[in-house]
């Protein structure tokens, strides 16, 4: 964690991923971070997969670094507690509806510079899902082996929900945003963030909206194959998989180099009349027979002396690696300054967990937080950040309205 924004208090009310990666990045950069839920935890709480312990890993990872509040947000008054202290607090991030308890609204009533930022399924207000909208996007669509017959062949959906961490990541970028506008002018921002924005728009920024538009149709399903440019996985003679690609001069000369195919390459331009190293659009054009001469050399050659040539021409590649495998790679994982020593998690796995994306020389990264238990902190906060007494949190505690730490629940 870094202390960059140690003045910062946001108040989070989330479920599931995209927007409590939002509060997770603001909280791994020093905010503080007050994730406030109901008192028996959030949808997501509970979230596959469990612990033996029944600890959600998912949850434990999302809330690294904040606070836990746990209120009784299906009666009156623990609802009323909520607006009081997002509004107190000044910014919140939430994806509850507009038409809720917590709407702009209802918080802006209360602090005429409030910032809110939602992150909402479609703009129009229909419920999505990263899946859902990644449908609608096109992209599963485009997966796939090449082979495949377009008019019966399947959809390929992704396993990463990416378009949820990419509107985390561009919620934490808007709430920045806000902020800024909020010093500069004293006004406060209503900031909604659709889930099916982020994947339509994103589509349109790669360029893949134009390409379509005036191609007049689809891509075709390229396998592994890298769109537009040469890249693919191939296969060692000891069969190991493995990713190159090449998009300069210089990795496409060191690919050469490293398969050992001058003459193979030299031969197939001469019978092509086109140069290779000229560019992407030769060596995509011509992909399947480079393809062929580049997975002929690799059916010579074991991984580890491919992988020292590759290596010692500063190539441009991967070798395909399981889930485990990549937790337990030193390279990845235990030697990498991203990683820190595990922190006192509440499903009591020790386990490596990360700093911040971003590394600042000259700043002190600090060491990975845990997550909170469920309400750990809602005494502190309330009193902090409401004001009220000890008798007062008492009474709310004893009426059901506010629960304290479920570190001891069994």
């Amino acid at each position: 964690m870094y202390n960059l924004l140690n003045d910062l208090s946001i108040v989070e009310v989330s479920s599931f991923v995209a927007s409590p990666t939002a509060g997770l990045y603001c909280a791994q950069m020093g905010a503080e971070v007050i994730r406030v839920d109901h008192k028996a935890g959030g949808l997501d709480y509970n979230r596959y997969m469990l612990t033996r312990e029944g600890r959600s890993l998912s949850w434990e990872n999302l809330n690294r670094a904040k606070k836990s509040v746990a209120l009784d947000l299906q009666s009156g008054e623990g609802r009323e507690l909520l607006v009081e202290l997002a509004s107190a607090v000044g910014q919140c991030i939430t994806n509850l509806p507009e038409q809720s308890f917590l709407s702009h609204a209802a918080l802006a009533a209360r602090r005429t510079d409030m910032i809110s930022l939602r992150v909402m399924g479609w703009h129009d207000g229909r419920q999505a899902m990263d899946f859902t909208v990644n449908a609608a996007a096109g992209y599963p669509l485009m997966t796939g082996p090449e082979d495949w017959d377009p008019a019966t062949a399947p959809p390929v959906n992704q396993v990463l929900p990416a378009w949820d961490f990419i509107t985390g990541a561009y919620g934490a970028f808007a709430m920045m945003a806000a902020l800024h506008h909020r010093g500069r002018t004293g006004e406060g921002s209503e900031v909604r963030l659709p889930l099916g924005d982020v994947a339509i728009g994103t589509m349109a920024n790669a360029g893949l909206m134009a390409e379509v538009l005036y191609r007049g149709g689809d891509r075709e399903r390229l396998g592994n194959a890298i769109w537009g440019a040469f890249g693919r996985d191939f296969r060692s003679r000891d069969g190991v998989r493995f990713m190159v690609a090449a998009l300069t001069p210089k990795q496409w000369g060191g690919l050469v180099k490293a398969f050992g195919l001058q003459e193979g390459i030299a031969a197939l331009e001469a019978e092509t009349g086109v140069r290779f190293a000229d560019g992407d659009t030769p060596r995509f054009q011509h992909r399947a027979a480079l393809f062929a001469l580049f997975q002929s050399a690799a059916d010579g050659m074991d991984y580890a002396a491919l992988e020292a040539r590759m290596a010692a021409e500063a190539c441009t590649f991967e070798r395909y690696r399981t889930a485990y495998e990549a937790a337990n790679d030193p390279v990845l994982v235990a030697d990498n300054p991203l990683f820190g020593p595990a922190p006192a998690n509440p499903s009591g796995f020790d386990y490596p967990a990360t700093r911040s994306f971003a590394n600042l020389p000259g700043h002190e990264a600090g060491d990975p937080a845990p997550a909170p238990y469920l309400g750990q902190h809602s005494e502190e906060v309330l009193a902090q950040k409401l004001g009220l007494s000890s008798g007062a949190i008492g009474k709310l505690i004893d009426a059901g309205t506010v629960a304290l730490s479920d570190k001891d629940r069994t």
